[in-house]
């Protein structure tokens, strides 16, 4: 005798996600064909709720080499089985989960030789879709280098996916999921620039002309092209000057950052702004990449540095790991980029980071990247190349520098500071002076 409908919601609602996902999964079995696919979607839905824990308890090895199984037993159709695993590991990439049961078990072999087997297939045979589909679940789920057969079939594929220029939000969602499947393929998989550079530069720029894809697919693209950039350094010029990163991260996180309630503490946030931290979290490590990679400087490189200071200051009470992330920048553009120190000091990054020095949660690691910061700065004006500059500009700046440093109370923050820098850990600090002037002086 079945339970009515409201005593089956009820019955539901008091299972954990992992058993009303486990339950549903295995009614696939034997229900109707016209059931699977609402059983698909509130899987799917059971999915974006999960969070990393039970995420990891669903999606084990087992559980992936039962779908294989249902799959060749025909207990599941292979369209409706791609719905479930694209939407796995579009969760998984989203929520930055790291797991390795799929690398081991036997689906993925089973995706691998499908996609081999379509792509043979003779052009008039060939169904394009479901060979996309194929090469975004196994991108999405595989934690793994791609193997070399693959990478020459998925890497197209998946571009010209995300380069359908429509802009209704079916084929939007699937240039998204595109995009964040390429933005995975690590910067230790070599790729040759013929396989994809004209391509994601015309998904950039048909972007910054028409809008046309999300706040994540575009923020994807560039991540897949940054990836790139760790080992060609011959992209340099493209990223600065013809794409103009600086200033299309710096309006991004921008415009991500007014949709968020900076306020409002971390754990208590409105789901509905998950995905703009998220993608803001994702842009200051695209950032990173490009700031610790690259040695061109125009002048959009000082708006980055404006934008990524007033994230520190937004999401310092309640998200200090997004604030964290953007002190790590500033550390590094202190030290490796081509900004100019004038730039660091009119961006108010100097403040910015006495600021975080002060903070009653400070830790280590925090600690670290602001003595850093200071000592970057006091070895760029030793730099020989900075002393080609005029000597009078040069003093000047250096006169700005330390009258910040003291409008802040720098000296006393070092003072104060002394005592636990040398006991916590002497290595990671080196020599460690108490006088203030020391890292900012040079006659």
């Amino acid at each position: 005798m079945s339970l009515p409908n409201d005593a089956s919601e009820d019955r539901m609602q008091m299972m954990t996600k992992t058993e009303q996902f486990s339950k549903l999964f295995h009614e696939q079995e034997d229900c109707r064909e016209v059931e699977h696919m609402q059983k698909i979607e509130e899987m799917n839905g059971l999915i974006d709720e999960m969070n990393k824990e039970e995420f990891k308890l669903v999606f084990t090895k087992e559980q992936f080499n039962e779908i294989h199984q249902m799959i060749k037993k025909e207990k599941i159709t292979l369209k409706n089985s791609i719905l479930l695993l694209k939407h796995v590991g579009y969760s998984k990439k989203l929520k930055c989960f790291i797991e390795f049961a799929f690398n081991e078990s036997l689906l993925r072999e089973k995706i691998r030789e499908m996609i081999i087997d379509e792509n043979e297939k003779k052009n008039d045979e060939k169904d394009e879709k479901h060979l996309t589909d194929l090469c975004k679940c196994f991108t999405l789920l595989n934690d793994n280098k791609i193997p070399d057969e693959l990478r020459l079939i998925i890497v197209p594929c998946l571009l010209k996916a995300a380069s359908k220029k429509e802009g209704n939000e079916e084929t939007q969602k699937e240039a998204e999921i595109a995009l964040l499947a390429l933005s995975h393929i690590s910067q230790f998989c070599l790729l040759e620039k013929e396989l994809y550079l004209n391509e994601i530069k015309e998904i950039i720029k048909n972007h910054q002309d028409h809008h046309n894809l999300t706040r994540l697919a575009y923020q994807c693209a560039w991540a897949f092209l940054m990836h790139r950039f760790v080992d060609e350094k011959k992209l340099e010029d493209i990223i600065v000057n013809d794409l103009h990163f600086a200033r299309e991260a710096a309006r991004e996180i921008e415009d991500l950052s007014k949709s968020v309630d900076w306020k409002r503490k971390e754990e208590r946030r409105k789901e509905t702004k998950v995905k703009e931290v998220s993608v803001i979290k994702r842009w200051l490590d695209v950032i990173n990449e490009f700031t610790f990679s690259c040695t061109l400087w125009n002048e959009e490189l000082a708006g980055l540095i404006s934008s990524t200071v007033q994230m520190i200051r937004a999401s310092r009470d309640n998200y200090p790991y997004t604030s964290h992330q953007s002190l790590s920048l500033l550390r590094c553009a202190a030290e490796k980029r081509k900004e100019k120190i004038d730039d660091l000091l009119k961006s108010g990054a100097i403040g910015a980071v006495v600021e975080e020095i002060q903070q009653p949660t400070i830790n280590d690691d925090l600690i670290k990247n602001c003595y850093y910061f200071f000592s970057n700065i006091s070895e760029r004006l030793k730099e020989k190349k900075y002393l080609k500059v005029e000597e009078a500009k040069r003093k000047k700046t250096k006169k700005k520098v330390l009258e910040k440093m003291e409008e802040e109370g720098f000296e006393d923050i070092i003072e104060s500071l002394y005592g636990y820098i040398s006991f916590v850990n002497e290595n990671d600090y080196g020599e460690f002076s108490r006088n203030a002037s020391e890292y900012l002086m040079y006659l």
